[in-house]
């Protein structure tokens, strides 16, 4: 079987060699712990702290604002958690949208049941959030504003830096989980106006298992977990040293690549987009055309399950084929019948949102690597229609050609 195109890096990217080659001599010349006094264990804090300004450098940080945890997820539930409980005295409201990855909604909804209320706003046919909706959700017991730079699954980028200049005016704690943009698109927290700003580095060509919390100096929270003294006593653990030196190595990177990387990105990212449209009817791009991450794609194609899909994709039978891996509505809940959460969100019918298809690109991909899904695709796709016995071709347009979904002509009954 040929090597395989690898269109799933919202869910995990390649650690890039040199990442790799940075992090290894940690794994065993340099594995002393840095909490020890003696020559290794310096040896070892120093690195830590390395990296810690290359992650501060590539986000606009004070490297004192800065705290390694075991990933976005870990940060996310320490931001919500730890500012909620830390400010319980002030009030016990939350903000938040209902097309959010589960890391958010998940310890929203612990919050719920121990007395908090959260508010869920709701978000555009585009997955997008008004700064004027958060403003008028807030109330004087809102405590903390909560929700995602760049979605996961539509990759549609929010007015991040107008909702802060509000949450910063009413005095609310904003919490940025910035996993799908830091390392992708430029992050300056102070330019979005954040208080708390989640990153995971396996998002960005970095090791799994290691991403950081940062946290505007002032700001008050409680730990999320309880033991030793280790980032200056907020978050405890032995440092997961090979995974800390990756992370800062894959900051540099990005801080390096960004822009070349991006641009390159997008017109791949837009090639695929205009050629799934030409080449398919009946599909639905997801997200927003305009405020989109430079490496996503995702469609609903009417009349088969995105799951026949993928794994049609996945498991080529033609000799000499390539596997092609995507995913089908969030890769954390890809294992689920339920139709995604934020395709419905955004207004999409249950049966689109059955067939939604996220196709996600690195810096590895290329044009021709393109050409290849989409020729893939079309056969897939057309080899799954005909089998299907709900699909009827046409059935999303009305006679002008158009989507019926909001269409008042005639036709469109």
């Amino acid at each position: 079987m040929k090597d395989p195109i690898f269109l799933d890096n919202a869910a995990t990217t390649r650690t890039d060699p040199e990442v790799v080659e940075e992090m290894k001599p940690w794994f065993d010349e340099r594995y002393g712990s840095p909490a020890t006094l003696y020559a290794m264990g310096a040896e070892a804090k120093q690195a830590i702290e390395e990296a810690r300004q290359r992650l501060a450098d590539l986000i606009g940080a004070d490297v004192k604002e800065i705290y390694f945890t075991s990933g976005a997820t870990e940060a996310n539930n320490w931001a919500i958690k730890g500012t909620a409980e830390a400010l319980a005295s002030k009030g016990k409201h939350i903000i938040t949208t209902n097309a959010e990855h589960h890391a958010l909604l998940m310890p929203c909804r612990h919050l719920e049941k121990n007395g908090w209320e959260v508010t869920y706003l709701p978000v555009d046919g585009e997955g997008l959030v008004t700064p004027e909706a958060v403003a008028d959700a807030i109330r004087d017991d809102t405590v903390l504003v909560t929700m995602a730079h760049g979605n996961h699954e539509i990759g549609t980028i929010q007015p991040i830096a107008a909702i802060g200049a509000v949450t910063r005016e009413r005095g609310v704690t904003f919490h940025v989980n910035a996993a799908q943009t830091v390392g992708h698109v430029p992050v300056d927290v102070a330019e979005l106006e954040c208080d708390l700003l989640s990153l995971s580095a396996h998002k960005f060509y970095g090791p799994k298992g290691v991403g950081a919390l940062w946290m505007r100096r002032g700001v008050r929270t409680t730990p999320l977990l309880h033991g030793g003294g280790q980032e200056r006593k907020r978050r405890p653990g032995t440092h997961n040293v090979p995974g800390i030196v990756g992370l800062g190595k894959a900051a540099q990177l990005a801080r390096n690549r960004m822009q070349s990387e991006a641009k390159k990105l997008v017109e791949l990212r837009d090639y695929l987009i205009e050629g799934i449209e030409k080449g398919l009817d009946d599909v639905r791009l997801n997200g927003s055309r305009s405020e989109r991450l430079p490496n996503n794609v995702n469609f609903s194609i009417e009349g088969i399950e995105g799951e026949s899909i993928m794994l049609s994709l996945s498991y080529p039978t033609a000799e000499g084929s390539r596997p092609v891996y995507v995913s089908t509505g969030s890769a954390c809940v890809s294992g689920t019948l339920e139709p995604s959460h934020i395709l419905l969100a955004l207004g999409v019918p249950v049966e689109m949102a059955h067939g939604s298809v996220r196709l996600t690109l690195s810096h590895e991909n290329t044009r021709e690597e393109c050409d290849y899904v989409l020729e893939t695709l079309f056969e897939v796709v057309e080899r799954l229609r005909s089998m299907s016995p709900v699909y009827k071709r046409g059935a999303s347009k009305c006679a002008t050609g158009n989507d019926n979904d909001g269409c008042d002509c005639e036709a469109a009954g």
